[in-house]
């Protein structure tokens, strides 16, 4: 059997921040390499887990935007060094003021990219793997065992449920324009 094209996905990445200032600088920095984000979740608290507290103080606060620009999931790992870089440019001297955890919805999951191994993950290039972090069945979504436990929670379903209505939209209108 031959490959056939891949079918383009939404990009959507998670912000875990503490400073609203550092998140919107961010944004903006996403925005301009991305384009404009069509959704941004509303503001979580991270509080389910204190992973990231050692580097970024607390309390740490969870948002996620998709954007408008649909893309390829061979771009995944080049997303993440972008948004590592992102990152990079936003630190001082006590660490990482913002995480960026970018990855893409399809009709069927939410894959995050990683530069950590795990068994689950798969290696996709340059040090990054894809996480897959939400699998959708039955008009639910739904995190396997190793998912971050406010994937477990369910905290986000609403939001991943809105971004899937918009990919799909913008399917339909791809299909429909034949592009």
């Amino acid at each position: 059997m031959q490959p056939v094209e891949v079918q383009s996905v939404k990009l959507v990445i998670g912000f875990l921040y503490r400073e609203r200032g550092v998140f919107r600088q961010a944004l903006e920095r996403v925005r301009a390499v991305w384009g404009e984000s069509d959704y941004q979740s509303e503001e979580y608290f991270f509080d389910l887990t204190d992973y990231y507290e050692t580097e970024m103080g607390k309390p740490i606060f969870r948002s996620f935007n998709s954007y408008s620009r649909l893309i390829s999931p061979g771009e995944l790992a080049d997303i993440k060094l972008r948004t590592n870089q992102i990152e990079q440019e936003l630190r001082s001297s006590e660490g990482r003021k913002v995480n960026l955890d970018p990855g893409y919805l399809d009709y069927d999951k939410l894959v995050l990219a990683s530069a950590k191994y795990n068994h689950q993950k798969v290696y996709l290039s340059v040090g990054i793997y894809a996480d897959i972090t939400l699998f959708y069945r039955k008009g639910r979504y739904i995190a396997p065992e190793w998912a971050f436990p406010d994937f477990q929670a369910g905290l986000y379903e609403n939001d991943f449920l809105q971004i899937r209505h918009l990919y799909k939209q913008q399917l339909k209108e791809l299909n429909k324009s034949g592009t």
